[in-house]
């Protein structure tokens, strides 16, 4: 028992000191190569844990030889435009001068539905508000509005009455009716194709709705 209490207080501080070493990063931030590095050290680090006769000091060895393998990584990532394009990819332009880059969107295979919910993490609840949008390595979303739409202090505007906002709905998704944005807005498909303008959703590759009737449509390339 003491035995087992011992082991485990020595992996802990030993693998919270490699995660140092690592870096300051939070999940949500890491590159590829940082993720796959820190999730072998869990897998190493419970396998003295799980088992008493395996020597602690075999997982030591081998959590030092990863954050070894993760510092030269990143020193040669640093210097090399190559193997950091390599180790961690690269990121890619979705939306391009107010555009849906359809392709890059099946190439690094997110629906408009994600696509729809990364940009309302951001803020954004219209697609056609957003100029630029890219797709980092770590999976974040980067966004550049339009103009126009750059947020305002409401301060910098103390005569204009608010008025109450309306969130676009996808009612639409590459071609297929998204039957829960339909409910909300109390609509039915023959009334989302009426007022998309198209005689087959097929043609579509994004559609957005408000309560308001205000619409934006998205077509595929090939229609």
């Amino acid at each position: 028992m003491i035995s087992t209490l011992i082991r485990t207080a020595v992996l802990y501080f030993f693998v919270t000191l490699a995660i140092r070493l690592m870096g300051k990063r939070q999940i949500g931030d890491m590159q590829p190569n940082e993720l796959v590095i820190t999730l072998l050290i869990s897998e190493i680090a419970a396998i003295p844990l799980q088992d008493s006769n395996q020597p602690i000091l075999n997982g030591v060895l081998a959590v030092l030889l990863l954050v070894f393998l993760e510092i030269v990584i990143s020193v040669l990532a640093m210097k090399s435009a190559g193997v950091r394009s390599i180790i961690n990819g690269s990121s890619i332009l979705i939306i391009k001068n107010g555009i849906i880059d359809q392709k890059a969107m099946k190439k690094v295979r997110i629906t408009v539905i994600e696509l729809v919910e990364l940009l309302r993490l951001q803020g954004y609840f219209d697609t056609s508000e957003i100029a630029w949008a890219i797709l980092e390595v770590n999976g974040n979303l980067s966004v550049i509005p339009k103009a126009y739409k750059k947020p305002i202090e409401v301060g910098d505007l103390p005569n204009i009455k608010q008025k109450k906002p309306y969130i676009p709905l996808p009612v639409i998704s590459d071609g297929v009716f998204v039957d829960d944005s339909i409910k909300t807005l109390k609509l039915t498909k023959e009334k989302v194709i009426e007022l998309s303008g198209e005689k087959s959703i097929k043609n579509i590759f994004l559609m957005t709705l408000d309560q308001t009737g205000n619409k934006t449509v998205v077509l595929k390339e090939n229609s």
